[in-house]
């Protein structure tokens, strides 16, 4: 191996100027086995690279060639396979990995040993040595034969230092001065040792002529040492003299430091005597203002406040540890709390006088105001009270149970004197409303409208159906009764009982709000979560031996309050608690008055709901308010019902005509009224729901009077009153009802069209009967030209029957025509001309439907009618005109 190294070196390292360390003799694992060599190499030249090269021998001749060259840097891991057995297999990681057999365990980790220190000198990479044994990972090279294949350039290389830029010049300047130095080496040498020996020598005389130079640095030496034996005395007796000074230094530090610690001492008594004073002293005009201030004058109030927050601050006032054990602490405690006491004493009894007077005062009732309809103004009551509402605020954070007492009793004198104003107010608005309607139905005489379907309870009980003639003479005679007709009665009570009705909620709008804003301002109960104060706190365990907290009597129902918005809400109800009762009164006398009042008192009542739920909606007014709606909008509702009750309970006179039905008369009378109450109201979509409800009553009522009627055909009643509707609809535009107004033109049309027809069968009823025989004839199969093959439909035939009816006949058959058609048909709708000119179009359609079948049935017979198109119009026309 020494040899193939040697050659190696010579042959391809060398001239590369590389230097062969290591060396393995491998071939590739799991293939035909072709032996080949690693080689470990260095650079001669720096920077030093370090390759592996692998080196085969060439087919052609005995010699090596370089073939593959990897850079050890580039390495990642060697992995010995197994570090504890021999295995001559190994792997290296280059960009791929490499797997070889060696041909000995021992050159194969030589070659790892050799890689690894290259590593360590040269590069210091982290590759990673799996399966390697550690003996193989040292500095030292171990001895046998991987020395001999590894080891020995290796020392060379560690033995050899470079020369120093300076040895070099002396090395070079020594050479020139001995001209033989390279062509005689060993001349070279000697000189060099020759002049050492010299050196050395004048070294050894110069050495001996100092001796006497050093006995004299000797004598100086002693000298110096007998000076500082001198002053090391010195010192000591110095240190001695200021061990004395440091023990008295001491002392006196030892007496600063106390006097210091007694400073701060005084400092900090001094500033807690200074906070006590000046947070825990109550000066002599507040302690006389809260034992005898004026609680009356707007000045002794204000004294009162400002000793009443004085006293609370001191009250207040966060004592610093071990304040509490202090006996001046205690007496000031003791004097704030009987303070506090006297305070709260008096001022409730002034303030439950104060209510206790206004509940009993009766110089606001409405008893000596009866023309007027208008609730007592109790601003100046308010406007006195809150000069109290901070010393209201006090009360409630020091005194929680004299607080709840005084709402107590003001909620109580209050509620009295509301409930007497308010049950007057109400009194007058009710005798204001039936003295209107007793007044006007004394003076005219009447019991309800004119008969018609109006909000009138009476008159809506009395609804019957009569003829045409009959209610036009009504109406004449109740005008002959007076300037003003029933009807404009009824509008003018109506528009009285609205304003009035609007007037008692307009007064009493501004009365609760007012109400409620005093409270919330005077009781200091804001509209944000209420926050318990600590003597309504629920009772808890004793900690610290401490006294539990004292739960006062209305403790529990405090806590069942979410918030002080609830309790402002509870005070206004038991204030207020009549004003629900005496709203549904009301609305009852009202809808007792005219169930149609219902419609005035939803839109108001609706209106002023709707104001006050934008204010708030959770307050009284608007609670109340919208309790009293439901009541609204169920009379309402049962005016709505009892209008299509009396509908389906309607009977019709069997010995006049119908004509226009009185609840149809009468829906459209609602909804004028409706439209005009309805304007601009909130609550629209109630009066849509109502008005589908009876215009659906409406339709299904004229069917079924239509069914009944003996007098009146059915397609008039049907074809009157829905084209009565359908006018009706149109004129008022109501978009909720867009699809039953083209549902009554539909039925409208439609009655029309089989009246018509109906009617026209009679005057030319034999011919009618002759040509329905001959269509009959001819859907059966036989064929039109064959038809007057007939006996009974032969051209005789035919000719007898068109004989019956000339021009004359048929002229007065029209005019009987007319004459029944107006006797069926009302006044008050003027179809007549509209079905007139229907039955002239009518006529015309099957004259020439006749002529059509002559035509086809009876070709060439020549056979026409008696009369023409044109004498057709000119006999409708003169039986118009002369009717």
């Amino acid at each position: 191996m020494t040899a193939i190294k040697h050659a190696l070196q010579r042959d391809i390292f060398t001239p590369n100027d590389e230097r062969l360390l290591g060396i393995v003799n491998v071939c590739k694992a799991g293939k035909k086995k072709k032996n080949c060599f690693l080689c470990a190499t260095v650079t001669t030249e720096r920077p030093v690279q370090v390759k592996v090269v692998k080196v085969k021998k060439s087919d052609k001749g005995d010699f090596y060639k370089r073939q593959q060259t990897w850079e050890l840097r580039d390495l990642t891991e060697v992995d010995a396979k197994d570090a504890s057995k021999e295995n001559p297999e190994f792997d290296l990681h280059f960009e791929k990995v490499y797997r070889w057999v060696a041909s000995s365990t021992a050159e194969k980790n030589s070659f790892i040993s050799c890689i690894w220190k290259l590593n360590q000198r040269y590069l210091r990479k982290k590759v990673e040595f799996v399966n390697v044994s550690s003996q193989l990972l040292e500095e030292s090279v171990p001895s046998g034969e991987s020395q001999s294949v590894a080891g020995g350039d290796e020392d060379a290389l560690d033995d050899y230092q470079e020369l120093s830029t300076r040895e070099e010049q002396d090395i070079e300047s020594m050479m020139e001065m001995c001209e033989y130095a390279v062509s005689n080496a060993e001349g070279f040498a000697e000189q060099l040792s020759r002049e050492l020996q010299v050196l050395d020598g004048a070294n050894i005389q110069s050495i001996m002529a100092s001796e006497k130079q050093v006995n004299i640095l000797m004598q100086l030496l002693d000298e110096a040492l007998g000076e500082v034996d001198t002053i090391e005395g010195k010192l000591s007796s110095y240190e001695e003299m200021l061990q004395s000074v440091k023990e008295q230094m001491d002392q006196i530090s030892q007496s600063n430091r106390l006097i210091q610690i007694s400073n701060t001492n005084n400092v900090k008594l001094l500033d807690e005597i200074q906070f006590l004073v000046n947070y825990m002293d109550l000066s002599k005009g507040h302690i006389r203002a809260l034992q005898e201030g004026d609680l009356t004058s707007p000045k002794g109030i204000e004294a009162c406040i400002n000793a009443s927050e004085a006293l609370s601050q001191c009250m207040n006032v966060a004592l610093r540890p071990g304040h509490e054990k202090l006996m001046a602490v205690t007496q000031q405690q003791l004097l704030f709390a009987e303070l506090r006491d006297t305070f709260a004493r008096r001022l409730t009894n002034h303030l439950n006088n104060v209510f206790v007077h206004q509940g009993h005062d009766q110089s606001s009732t409405l008893s000596q105001h009866t023309a007027e309809l208008s609730l007592p103004k109790h601003s100046p009551l308010h406007r006195d009270l809150l000069r109290y509402s901070k010393l209201m605020e006090w009360l409630k954070n020091t005194h929680r149970e004299k607080y709840e007492g005084l709402s107590r009793t003001y909620v109580d004198y209050m509620s009295r004197l509301y409930e007497r104003e308010i049950k007057d107010f109400f009194e007058v608005a009710k005798i204001k409303m039936s003295g209107t309607t007793k007044e006007a139905k004394g003076k005219f005489g009447l019991h309800g409208s004119s008969g018609k379907l109006t909000g009138s309870t009476s008159s809506l009980n009395k609804l019957t159906v009569q003829g045409s003639n009959s209610r036009r003479s009504q109406s004449s005679s109740l005008l002959d009764m007076g300037n003003m007709s029933a009807s404009d009665l009824d509008v003018a009570d109506r528009t009285k009982f609205d304003k009035i009705f609007e007037q008692v909620l307009s007064e009493l709008e501004p009365l609760c709000l007012a109400e409620q804003d005093f409270i919330s301002k005077f009781f200091k109960l804001q509209q944000h979560p209420a926050v318990m104060p600590p003597l309504a706190q629920p009772e808890t365990e004793e900690t610290d031996g401490s006294t539990p907290s004292r739960m006062p009597p209305q403790a529990e129902h405090r806590q069942s309050l979410s918030s002080e918005k609830d309790v402002v809400r509870l005070m206004m109800n038991k204030i207020f608690q009549s004003i629900e009762t005496e709203l549904n009164s009301l609305i009852a006398l009202g809808d007792k008055i005219d169930s149609f009042n219902s419609l005035y008192m939803l839109v108001k009542m609706s209106h002023h709901v709707w104001t006050a739920e934008n204010v708030d909606p959770a307050s009284y007014l608007s609670t109340t308010l919208g309790n009293v709606l439901v009541t609204v909008k169920r009379n309402f509702d049962k005016c709505i019902s009892a209008q299509i009750r009396q509908m389906e309970e309607v009977k019709i006179s069997k010995k006049s005509k119908v004509g226009i039905l009185l609840f149809v008369t009468g829906f459209e009378e609602f909804a004028e009224l409706a439209e005009t109450i309805f304007r601009n109201a909130e609550r629209r979509g109630d009066l849509d729901k109502a008005y589908v409800k009876l215009i659906r009553a409406v339709f299904v009522n004229v069917e079924k009077v239509a069914n009944e009627s003996q007098k009146t055909p059915r397609d008039v009643v049907m074809m009157e009153n829905f084209h009565h509707i359908f006018s009706t609809l149109s004129r008022l535009k109501i978009s909720c009802l867009e699809a039953e107004r083209r549902e009554a033109k539909h039925k409208y049309t439609d009655h029309l069209q089989s009246y018509v027809i109906n009617s026209l069968g009679q005057p030319l009823e034999k011919l009618n009967h002759f040509f329905e025989g001959v269509e009959a004839r001819v859907a059966q199969g036989v064929r039109e030209e064959e038809v007057s093959y007939q006996l009974a439909f032969n051209k005789q035939e035919l000719r007898k029957v068109i004989k019956e009816y000339p021009g004359k006949e048929v002229k007065k058959g029209l005019d009987n025509l007319y004459k029944k058609v107006d006797k069926h048909l009302c006044e008050e709708e003027s179809l007549l001309q509209v079905v007139w000119h229907s039955m002239q179009d009518e006529f015309i359609r099957q004259y020439k439907h006749f002529e059509d079948l002559i035509g086809r049935c009876y070709p060439g017979s020549g056979i026409t009618m008696e009369f023409t198109i044109q004498d057709m119009l000119e006999y409708f026309s003169s039986i118009a005109q002369s009717h």
